[in-house]
C-alpha cells in the first residue's frame, strides 16, 4: 500500500503484480484506467447517504471501461506472440479493441451486430480496425467470432472465452478502494450485459480481501434492462439462467445469452448484493437526470446502473448513511439517437433580442416543468 502511494503511474497498471502478465507496455502514455471517482454530495443528501459517487470510466481512451480488458488483453497476447486479436461486441469492447490495437501497432477484427449504433461502428471503423457487421444478434456475432479464432488460430478478445478480461476490468474495483483510501463502499451498483465487468469488480475485491488491505466486500448490485434480464431472472428466482431475446435501448448490456452469466451470480450472491431490472424509460430518464445534475453524459447501458440506484433509494432499500458507487461504464457520445429520445432541438429564432429573449423563457418554462 505505502508503494502505491508513492507510485505516480497513474493507469490500471499501478497493478501490475496483481495482474496475469509480466510487464508493462513499454509506451502506455494513452492511459488506461485511474479514472476519477467523482464526489457529488448534493446526490447523497437528496438520498440520505453518507456519500454518493460515479466512477467515471467515460474518461477511458475509447469512452468506456471496456478499455481495461482490451489493456491487458493486448499485453498478454503480444507475450504469446499474437499480433490479430478478435472480438465479438456490440460496439463498446469491439470500439476499445480498435482503439488500443491502432496505439499499440496490432490488428483488430471486429465482429459487431449491423443493429449497433452508428457511432460505434464509426469509432471502429476510424481506428482501422477490420469490422464484418453480422445480419443477427450479439448472441450470433459472438459464435462465429469464436469460430472465426479456433480457424485461423488469433487471439481472443471475447467476454466468457478469456479469463483475462475478468483480470483487467477487476483494476475499477482496485481503483474503487485506493480513492476510498481502502474504505469499502456499502453498495456498487453495475450495469450487467454479459456479467464479466461486475464479475471483476468482484475479483478485484476479493484479491484486495486476501491480501489484507480491505477487511469485507461491498454488496454488488447487478442492474439488468428488463428486456435482457437473464442474470437477473436467474438469481431472484434461484434458478440457472436461461437465454432470453433481448430487446432494449441499452444496447451495450442487451445480451441474451450470458457468458459470464455464473461470475455474475456468484458476485452478487457472494457479496449480499442483489439484482434489479430497470425499464428503457427509466434507463432515458436516468441518463438526463445524471447529465443534468452531475455534468456526467452516459449511454443508456451505463445509465441503467444510476437507474437502478434511483429505483432503489427510492424504494428504501438503502440505509441512511450508506456509502454508495455507480459505475459509468460508457459515454453518452455512443449513441447519441438514444439520448435524443427525450429531447428536442429548439426551433431557430430570427437574430434579434425580443426573438431570443422568447425561445430562452420558453425553454426555462420547459426545464421547470
Amino acid at each position: 500500500m505505502e508503494e502505491l502511494a508513492r507510485d505516480t503511474d497513474h493507469s490500471l497498471w499501478r497493478y501490475l503484480p496483481l495482474l496475469p502478465v509480466f510487464n508493462v507496455p513499454e509506451n502506455h502514455s494513452l492511459r488506461v484506467g485511474w479514472t476519477p471517482l467523482v464526489a457529488l454530495p448534493g446526490i447523497a443528501t437528496d438520498f440520505d447517504l453518507g456519500g454518493f459517487f460515479i466512477k467515471d470510466d467515460t474518461r477511458n481512451p475509447s469512452g468506456s471501461l471496456k478499455d481495461r480488458a482490451t489493456e491487458v488483453a493486448i499485453q498478454h497476447a503480444s507475450q504469446l506472440g499474437a499480433d490479430i486479436l478478435v472480438a465479438a461486441s456490440t460496439g463498446n469492447a469491439a470500439a476499445s479493441l480498435a482503439a488500443l490495437t491502432a496505439f499499440y501497432g496490432r490488428q483488430a477484427v471486429i465482429l459487431a451486430p449491423s443493429s449497433a449504433p452508428a457511432a460505434k461502428l464509426t469509432q471502429i471503423l476510424q481506428h482501422g480496425a477490420i469490422l464484418c457487421p453480422i445480419e443477427g444478434s450479439y448472441d450470433d456475432a459472438f459464435d462465429l467470432a469464436q469460430m472465426v479464432v479456433e480457424a485461423n488460430g488469433w487471439y481472443s478478445r471475447s467476454t466468457g472465452i478469456n479469463p483475462v478480461l475478468t483480470e483487467g476490468k477487476k483494476t475499477v474495483a482496485l481503483e474503487i478502494a485506493e480513492q476510498l483510501d481502502w474504505r469499502v463502499p456499502d453498495w456498487i451498483f453495475i450495469p450487467v450485459g454479459d456479467g464479466c465487468i461486475i464479475g471483476g469488480a468482484y475479483k478485484g475485491f476479493s484479491d484486495l480481501r486476501e491480501l489484507g488491505w480491505i477487511e469485507c466486500l461491498p454488496k454488488l448490485v447487478a442492474v439488468q434492462a428488463e428486456g435482457a434480464a437473464a442474470i437477473v431472472d436467474a438469481f431472484e428466482l434461484g434458478k440457472e439462467i436461461e437465454p432470453v431475446q433481448a430487446a432494449t435501448i441499452a444496447d451495450s448490456i442487451g445480451v441474451g445469452k450470458p457468458r459470464d452469466g455464473l461470475k455474475a451470480l456468484r458476485a452478487v450472491g457472494n457479496t449480499g448484493g442483489f439484482g434489479i431490472k430497470v425499464s428503457d424509460e427509466e434507463i432515458l430518464q436516468a441518463q438526463h437526470h445524471l447529465a443534468t445534475k452531475t455534468g456526467i453524459f452516459c449511454e443508456p447501458a451505463a445509465a441503467a446502473a444510476f437507474a437502478g440506484f434511483i429505483r432503489c433509494a427510492r424504494e428504501g432499500r438503502l440505509a441512511a448513511g450508506d456509502t454508495v458507487v455507480v459505475v459509468a461504464t460508457g459515454s453518452g457520445l455512443k449513441d447519441i439517437p438514444a439520448a435524443r429520445r427525450l429531447l428536442s432541438v429548439p426551433e431557430p429564432v430570427p437574430p434579434d433580442l425580443s426573438a431570443f429573449n422568447a425561445s430562452y423563457q420558453k425553454q426555462i418554462v420547459q426545464e421547470r416543468s
